[in-house]
């Protein structure tokens, strides 16, 4: 989301940025990251897709850089899941972590997710699937690498001189939260039909545990999604896939519209393609390759905020993969629609 900036570096980007993004009237001083391929890790989207797969393992891996036109160091999101279904259960574990300016920004948390697929005909056409998820979150910041007011000095042309004393005071520098999310889907699940559509809903931080690197009474707020669309199958070699999400935490919020095209090439390989939009923040274009037990998918978001002056239009740079074992016994679970 917007207000995406904690810690930088002064420089002459960097100042700028810091000043548009605290005069933004959406920017909060606590908000997550996110992500433009924020489908691709289930987990991470929705605790309610953990497990609601046609296959017996999920293994997802994901990294996104943004930011490097105007940081003096990118921000960067990586992440790494997996999860299985156990009869009407789904098991997961995700591990993600974040990074962001010279000061080294760093947040790490694993989550153990639970999913239960509940099925409300006997065709086991139309499900809803619930989840939850619960772990632990680890924050750092390292001021050694940041550079105050008081180290600046005219020497130079003008320069700060880290061997000067900051003059602040600092409280912790590592903080340990736990972290609570929920959600629900509902998928129609039916084969060889020309239209699913899936719908869901989730929240995160439920406990709005208490976060702050000093004694301040300072709440994580409550994030949450709405996410939806439908997988068109328009012949046997198209499939078009028109999805959208809007996301809210504290008074920040975005809404993203997505029209992916899959298109069948040959031996179960599909080619994937599709504009994003972002409101008020990017354009994003996506393209990936299915093949098999294989997916890879790679975006690039192209600025249009008001930092565009800045940053020369340029984004951020996303690459996920996925890799689904398939099951090897006939009549598997009923095929959750890719969101």
């Amino acid at each position: 989301m917007k207000g995406y900036l904690h810690i930088i570096k002064f420089s002459s980007a960097g100042l700028l940025l810091a000043i548009i993004c605290l005069l933004s009237p959406k920017t909060v001083n606590s908000q997550d990251f996110h992500l433009s391929q924020y489908d691709a890790p289930p987990l991470f989207l929705n605790p309610a897709m953990t497990g609601m797969f046609d296959g017996k393992l999920r293994v997802h891996a994901h990294y996104r850089t943004q930011w490097a036109a105007v940081a003096s160091k990118p921000f960067t999101t990586t992440g790494l899941s997996l999860d299985m279904p156990v009869k009407k259960f789904g098991a997961g574990l995700q591990i993600m972590n974040y990074r962001a300016g010279a000061g080294n920004f760093n947040v790490l948390s694993a989550l153990l997710s639970v999913g239960y697929d509940v099925v409300f005909d006997k065709d086991k056409n139309h499900h809803l699937a619930l989840g939850i998820q619960g772990g632990i979150v680890h924050k750092t910041v390292d001021v050694n690498k940041l550079t105050y007011g008081n180290q600046y000095t005219t020497a130079n042309n003008g320069t700060f001189d880290t061997n000067l004393p900051s003059g602040e005071t600092f409280g912790n520098v590592s903080i340990l939260n736990h972290d609570i999310n929920a959600g629900f889907l509902y998928y129609y699940a039916k084969e060889n039909v020309r239209v699913n559509p899936f719908v869901g809903f989730s929240a995160f931080h439920l406990t709005q545990p208490k976060e702050s690197f000093y004694d301040y009474n300072n709440k994580l707020p409550l994030r949450y999604y709405i996410h939806g669309g439908l997988k068109i199958n328009v012949n046997e070699k198209i499939q078009l896939l028109p999805k959208a999400i809007y996301m809210r935490e504290l008074n920040a919020s975005e809404h993203t519209v997505t029209l992916l095209l899959h298109y069948y090439l040959k031996d179960d390989t599909y080619l994937i393609f599709g504009p994003t939009y972002r409101s008020n923040d990017a354009g994003i274009i996506e393209l990936g390759l299915k093949k098999g037990q294989y997916t890879c998918r790679v975006s690039y978001d192209v600025n249009t905020s008001t930092l565009k002056e800045v940053s020369n239009h340029r984004g951020g740079f996303e690459i996920s993969f996925t890799y689904i074992a398939r099951r090897s016994k006939p009549n598997p679970l009923a095929n959750c629609p890719r969101l």
